[in-house]
């Protein structure tokens, strides 16, 4: 058990680091990063960046006023490649679905996926009740590379390139967030020839699955 002088030692140590820490930061921000932005970002942008704080929330406080839907896109989006399926159903090799019911099984999965097309370009992620890893719309488009911190850049290329030229199919990691374990795989998608067109990213709070212990069958479920 620790003593109580050098509890209080402990803490004084690990509260000024925090402030140091903190101090650093806010400074940064303060005097680089928001006068940086203002000369930089344009105004739209600065509306689009808003509604993507509106949806995923802030840290320290909330904006009295959201601001209004516009009527355009604040953010001018890439143009679709191709045709919007129609209303109606869409015929795979296993059955039929319509628009609305792939979208809210993708939705409905318990686990968070994000595509990344051939060219790393961000296409598609599902909206699953509970994601673990925030996304919002204007990571549509993006290069993927932009989407991960500097430090782990040359990771991602390394795994993009493996999946490309066929070395690799899938690549896996596991990290704590908070008391949580994430588990993260990325997926090589092919067609039926074997041709690369993207990746997709597949993330899993499996913290409940290891606590998993002898069996559960269909019979003893209880409504």
């Amino acid at each position: 058990v620790m003593e109580f002088g050098e509890f209080k030692r402990k803490l004084a140590e690990v509260s000024n680091a925090i402030n140091r820490v903190l101090s650093s930061h806010i400074f940064k921000e303060n005097k680089i990063l928001f006068p940086t932005a203002l000369q930089v970002v344009t105004e739209q942008e600065w509306q689009g960046i808003r509604e993507d704080f509106d949806e995923i929330g802030y840290c320290c406080f909330t904006p009295e006023k959201a601001i209004a839907k516009l009527e355009k896109p604040t953010v001018e989006k890439p143009k679709a490649e191709e045709k919007p399926i129609r209303e109606g159903l869409l015929e795979f090799e296993t059955g039929k679905l319509t628009r609305e019911e792939i979208e809210a099984i993708l939705n409905t999965l318990p686990v968070d996926i994000t595509f990344v097309d051939k060219d790393d370009v961000v296409k598609f992620f599902n909206k699953a009740e509970k994601r673990i890893f925030v996304r919002t719309k204007s990571v549509i488009g993006r290069k993927v590379q932009l989407c991960h911190p500097q430090k782990s850049i040359h990771i991602v290329n390394r795994i993009l390139e493996a999946f490309k030229n066929g070395k690799r199919d899938v690549a896996e990691f596991w990290i704590n967030v908070g008391n949580r374990l994430i588990h993260i795989r990325y997926f090589a998608v092919r067609d039926r020839e074997g041709k690369y067109l993207g990746t997709l990213e597949v993330t899993q709070d499996i913290t409940d699955l290891k606590k998993i212990e002898g069996e559960k069958r269909l019979l003893d479920w209880e409504g």
